[in-house]
């Protein structure tokens, strides 16, 4: 009785996994002119993009559990290439509300890309507990098979995006898959044992999230550095560092030694620094939906390749 107990349970485990990314809650999301109203006062430039997409609130599967998220489709009957999205934050703190849907997602769907992203596991009513940046990396990797069930999403040409911490869950993200054509991380996390020196007050953080941390500190610090990974991620997926001078969260002394790695191992990236820049850098948040825009056109829209990184030319 023992063994057929085990057997039925490791076939419901198995079934569970089979379903990660399957969506269960679909919930299409109105833009009411009170919510339009309160966004032309802070983000005008993303007004025009509102009435190009459909808004949805979603539930999915992710590991047998329940993960919440968001997804934004642009109108037309083609198909259009797809973009996961990574928030920032952890806990509530940083979840995608109505407004990071629209300034995140719906002025990069408007461009003609499917875009989905994830609360992480244990947020905004989702099961489970997030990891700040362990297991919860699957619910950003379950969602390439949740793009591959929507009818209108080319999953062929997909790419990543995360900001502050989503550009930490970006950067692991590279390390799973070869199926990304470019990636961007804006204000991304990039070294936490020199974040931990910056903002010692992490160190709580971690002790409430991130599981073993008590017992070995340095390891699961580097776990989470793309400084300390670099050589694993996926060299077919050209990187945009988008990073202000300016930023306190995560200071630029983070993110160059990363930079300068990727250059050395020659991992084809391009790197602006935004003088005053702060760290959600809204003083150039024009510049930075251009740069965006021109990179995942590019590499995933049009699926171009990157120039040679070896010395050329007169």
């Amino acid at each position: 009785m023992k063994y057929i107990l085990t057997t039925l349970s490791l076939f419901v485990i198995n079934v569970c996994f089979c379903q990660n990314g399957k969506i269960i809650d679909q919930e299409k999301i109105s833009i009411t002119d009170d919510i339009i109203s309160a966004t032309k006062k802070f983000l005008p430039q993303i007004v025009d993009s509102i009435s190009h997409v459909d808004y949805y609130k979603i539930t999915y599967l992710s590991d047998g559990l329940k993960v919440t998220g968001y997804m934004a489709v642009p109108h037309g009957a083609e198909k259009f290439p797809c973009l996961i999205f990574n928030r920032g934050g952890n806990q509530d703190f940083g979840k995608i509300d109505t407004y990071q849907m629209l300034g995140y997602m719906g002025v990069i769907s408007s461009w003609g890309y499917v875009v989905v992203g994830s609360q992480y596991r244990g947020n905004d009513g989702g099961e489970g507990k997030e990891e700040f940046g362990g297991k919860d990396i699957d619910d950003v990797m379950n969602l390439i098979p949740l793009l591959a069930s929507i009818s209108n999403a080319d999953t062929s040409r997909m790419g990543i995006y995360g900001v502050s911490r989503g550009g930490m869950m970006t950067y692991k993200a590279l390390t799973k898959t070869n199926r990304f054509k470019a990636a961007i991380s804006i204000s991304g996390s990039a070294d936490e044992v020199q974040g931990m020196k910056d903002r010692p007050e992490f160190d709580s953080l971690y002790l409430e999230l991130v599981p073993g941390y008590s017992k070995n500190k340095m390891a699961a610090l580097q776990e989470r550095s793309a400084f300390y990974f670099a050589e694993q991620m996926n060299k077919s997926t050209p990187i945009l560092i988008l990073q202000g001078t300016a930023d306190w969260r995560v200071p630029t002394n983070e993110v160059l030694p990363l930079v300068d790695k990727l250059y050395t191992i020659k991992h084809p990236v391009r790197f602006i620094l935004f003088e005053g820049g702060t760290h959600g850098l809204m003083e150039y948040i024009d510049e930075i939906y251009r740069q965006m825009k021109l990179f995942f056109d590019i590499y995933v829209k049009e699926a171009k390749k990157w120039p040679t990184l070896e010395p050329n030319g007169t």
